[in-house]
């Protein structure tokens, strides 16, 4: 009779092998130390119509900028920009967070935005100011800050 070979399936850590360092510490045959692979770039994605969520709080803005599906496509805060204490919340800081936002993704290629404004920071009026004069046309505009309906229970009566 005729012998057949017996293909075995590669073991477990074989992944781990190929690199370079094994799970035992060593390195495998004929790897080297240190290689470091080339990425391939990212597709650079057209999205002509977006959202940008800005939360406008007494002590940051923080601008986020997104698809229509809500995936983020880039975001920046008065912070990030180097802002620091009360002059985070201001307009001129929200302004500037735009800007970055805004130079990030000049290859987008982002032209209308709906804006949501969360908070009640100075930051608010100053972000959306900036959107426009940073080239994009703002369709709408919309507040979605949370309101309590009945808010929170009050504390007991003082008793002395």
């Amino acid at each position: 009779m005729e012998e057949l070979d017996v293909i075995t399936p590669p073991a477990a850590d074989a992944k781990a092998d190929e690199g370079g360092a094994s799970a035992k510490g060593g390195f495998a045959s004929g790897g080297k130390k240190g290689v470091v692979r080339a990425r391939k770039k990212k597709a650079v994605r057209t999205v002509p119509i977006g959202r940008v969520y800005v939360q406008a709080t007494y002590n940051n803005t923080i601008i986020t900028l997104t698809d229509p599906h809500g995936n983020v496509l880039g975001w920046s805060s008065s912070g990030k920009m180097g802002f620091t204490g009360p002059k985070k919340a201001t307009p001129y800081a929200a302004s500037i967070t735009v800007k970055d936002v805004c130079d990030k993704l000049k290859d987008v290629g982002l032209r209308e935005v709906a804006v949501f404004v969360k908070g009640i920071g100075a930051g608010r009026e100053g972000a959306i100011r900036a959107l426009n004069a940073n080239g994009l046309t703002v369709t709408t505009i919309k507040d979605v800050t949370p309101i309590p309906h009945n808010g929170c229970r009050p504390p007991g009566a003082r008793r002395i």
